[in-house]
C-alpha cells in the first residue's frame, strides 16, 4: 500500500513530533519539515499547534511557513489543522487583537462563551453534523480538548461538542479540515481520524 508523503509544518512551537509519529503509525511517510520543496511535493499537509495564537502566528511568519500553508490549502491537497492550527486558519482571534491569521477561513476565533471553566481541558463527546471523510465512524467518539478559544459556528463546522452549549470541534471546508481537539492524544478515535486523513492523502497521491 502506498505511503503518502505528509508534510507536518515545523515552525518550532510545542510538541509537533507527536502528530508526526501518529501519522507514521497510520501508514504515512510523515515528515516534520520547514523545507519548501518537501511541502510542495507532499500529498497532504498538517498544521499542528499548541499555545497562544499570537506567538504561533509570529513563528509561522518568521519561518515563511505562513505562505506555504496558504499555498497548500489553496491548491486542493488534503490539509489538516490541529488545535491552534485550526485557529490559525481564520482571519484573526480575540486572543491576539490586531494580529492577522492565515485567512484561509473567514471569521474570527473567540473566547469560549458563557460561564464555563477555561480552558476546556477534558475528554468530550463528538457530535458529527453530516457526512465527512475525515470524521467517518467518529460520531459519538470521545476525544481530548485543551483550549480557551474556539472557531465561529458556521456551515463549515463538521462536528461539535457540548461545553455550555454547542462548540465547534471540527471544520470541513472542501480540502481543508481542522480539529479543535488533539487527535494524537485521543486514543483510538484520534488515530482513526488521522488514518482517515492519511487515506485522503493517499487518494490524492494516485490521481
Amino acid at each position: 500500500m502506498t505511503r503518502p508523503l505528509i508534510a507536518v509544518l515545523d515552525y518550532g512551537i510545542g510538541n509537533l513530533r507527536s502528530a508526526q509519529k501518529s501519522l507514521e503509525r497510520m501508514g504515512a511517510d510523515a515528515r516534520l519539515t520547514a523545507d519548501p520543496g518537501v511541502i510542495a511535493d507532499a500529498d497532504g499537509v498538517v498544521l499542528p499547534g499548541v499555545g497562544a495564537f499570537g506567538p504561533c502566528m509570529a513563528a509561522l511568519e518568521e519561518t515563511g511557513l505562513d505562505k506555504q500553508a496558504r499555498a497548500a490549502a489553496a491548491d486542493g491537497r488534503p490539509f489538516l489543522g490541529i488545535c491552534i492550527g485550526l485557529q490559525l486558519l481564520y482571519e484573526g482571534s480575540e486572543e491576539a487583537p490586531g494580529i492577522a491569521g492565515l485567512g484561509i477561513l473567514p471569521g474570527t476565533v473567540h473566547l469560549l462563551p458563557g460561564n464555563v471553566k477555561r480552558p476546556q481541558m477534558q475528554w468530550n463527546r463528538l457530535e458529527v453534523r453530516g457526512p465527512s471523510p475525515l470524521l467517518e465512524s467518529l460520531d459519538g467518539a470521545w476525544v481530548y480538548f485543551v483550549h480557551s478559544f474556539v472557531a465561529p459556528m458556521a456551515d463549515n463546522v463538521a462536528a461539535t461538542c457540548d461545553y455550555g452549549g454547542p462548540v465547534a470541534a471540527a471544520i470541513a471546508d472542501d480540502n481543508v479540515w481542522a480539529t479543535q481537539f488533539h487527535p494524537e492524544k485521543s486514543a483510538r478515535p484520534g488515530l482513526r481520524l488521522l488514518e482517515n486523513f492519511v487515506n485522503q492523502a493517499r487518494t490524492a497521491a494516485v490521481r
